[in-house]
């Protein structure tokens, strides 16, 4: 029944029930985590090959020895692998180190600094630089942006994405946006996918936006479906050939959750002009990346119908651990009125929308009995969300048995607080 049905006498009644229950969970002195979305030990085992895989072999096809300086821009081979998941040209590609964030951080501090078309296209430049943040969103963009000092405008996110309407009438107005965020599949951390128009209008932003606009193209859950169903991501590089826009996006991936999340390989896609730009200010920070890495990745991966078949095996970890989480929130909460949910395709989050103004009640209720919440205001910038409601669960590192045990305490937690709000 719909918690706006109930009578006071009800909700009184129901709060008793629900306090004596969350008691009991107090009691049992859990200790769970839900805040990240790292792969499970389980997952990694699936990369254990990595380890030795090169057998003392350190040349690549063209002679290359690995184990030297020098290579800033990575291994051919790497970017003929890794630029498919991009869609992007090897000489559109670039192959770093074992973080995409990194890359992210470095790119947005050339663009502030010195400027990826010179000097005079820096933009700090200007008196204010405002990013486009869509939300709920990535914590981490977030965070790169306050400490470049960059002023982050909210944009609603959608069923297919950012709300485009409000995307193009906010950079066609003010010349001091220059780029925006997105995750555009399995988008964390609601796990949309950007719709094909979506998709379409983002990359004609280079045509209406102020001078070097920048797209911020992260990728990270590119080949993470977990089900063969999956709507797929249309080709963002496509469209800005068709638009001669591709200098406005970078493009970024990472098999962090493919192999190895603290080894793995970090890639970039841009503009050949964009890439040699960027090569050319990283000169001054590196002499080469772990190629060694790089080289053990090809060769574990091999190509893209290997890489698909090893995604299959993570998806078979991760799958029950969702379905797990859904389940619950289905038989316990739907028709409720208590809280809203996302049921993802792929990725590593579902994104829940309790009433308003309880976010921060229900994640401290969690912890109270051991129980490990993303902080409330996370997936927004400056961690405010307007409408204390957005929660971020992570289901993918803990047991099985951890995440069942998890979300029914997260459930007994939803249901307290939305009955204390209802009597006031």
């Amino acid at each position: 029944m719909n918690i706006d049905q109930f009578s006071t006498t009800e909700l009184q009644s129901e709060l008793a029930r629900l306090q004596a229950e969350y008691g009991l969970l107090r009691r049992k002195n859990l200790n769970l985590d839900l805040t990240r979305g790292k792969p499970g030990t389980e997952q990694l085992a699936l990369s254990s090959a990595l380890d030795g895989i090169l057998r003392g072999n350190y040349l690549t096809s063209n002679g290359t020895d690995v184990r030297n300086y020098g290579g800033i821009d990575g291994l051919d081979e790497a970017k003929v692998l890794l630029g498919e998941i991009l869609g992007t040209e090897p000489s559109q590609t670039m192959i770093g180190g074992n973080s995409s964030l990194t890359m992210m951080y470095q790119t947005i501090l050339f663009a502030l600094s010195e400027g990826i078309e010179g000097p005079e296209s820096a933009w700090g430049n200007n008196d204010t630089v405002k990013f486009l943040c869509p939300s709920p969103g990535y914590d981490r963009h977030f965070s790169i942006c306050e400490h470049l000092g960059l002023e982050m405008v909210v944009v609603p996110m959608l069923a297919g994405g950012p709300d485009m309407d409000v995307v193009e009438q906010l950079v066609a107005q003010d010349t001091a946006i220059k780029g925006m965020w997105c995750v555009p599949r399995f988008s964390n951390p609601t796990g949309c996918v950007y719709s094909d128009e979506t998709v379409k209008r983002i990359a004609q932003l280079g045509s209406i936006a102020s001078d070097h606009f920048l797209v911020m193209w992260d990728n990270a859950y590119a080949v993470h479906a977990m089900y063969e169903d999956a709507e797929p991501l249309a080709s963002i590089v496509s469209h800005c050939s068709d638009a001669g826009t591709l200098g406005n996006v970078f493009l970024f991936g990472s098999t962090s959750k493919v192999t190895f999340a603290g080894a793995g390989v970090a890639f970039m896609g841009s503009s050949t002009a964009n890439i040699s730009a960027l090569k050319a200010h990283l000169a001054f920070q590196t002499i080469g990346p772990d190629k060694i890495n790089q080289l053990r990745h090809v060769l574990f991966l091999e190509n893209t119908h290997t890489l698909a078949k090893h995604m299959e095996k993570h998806a078979a970890i991760i799958r029950p651990r969702f379905e797990c989480v859904l389940a619950a929130l289905e038989a316990e909460l739907a028709g409720t009125g208590m809280g809203t949910w996302t049921k993802p395709r792929g990725g590593y989050f579902i994104s829940f929308d309790s009433l308003p103004g309880l976010a921060k009640e229900i994640i401290a209720l969690a912890d109270d009995i051991g129980v490990k919440l993303t902080p409330a205001g996370a997936t927004f910038p400056y961690g405010k969300d307007p409408l204390d409601c957005n929660i971020r669960l992570a289901p993918t590192f803990p047991s099985l048995a951890d995440v069942q045990a998890s979300i029914e305490a997260f459930v007994v937690c939803v249901k307290l607080a939305s009955v204390r709000q209802k009597l006031g």
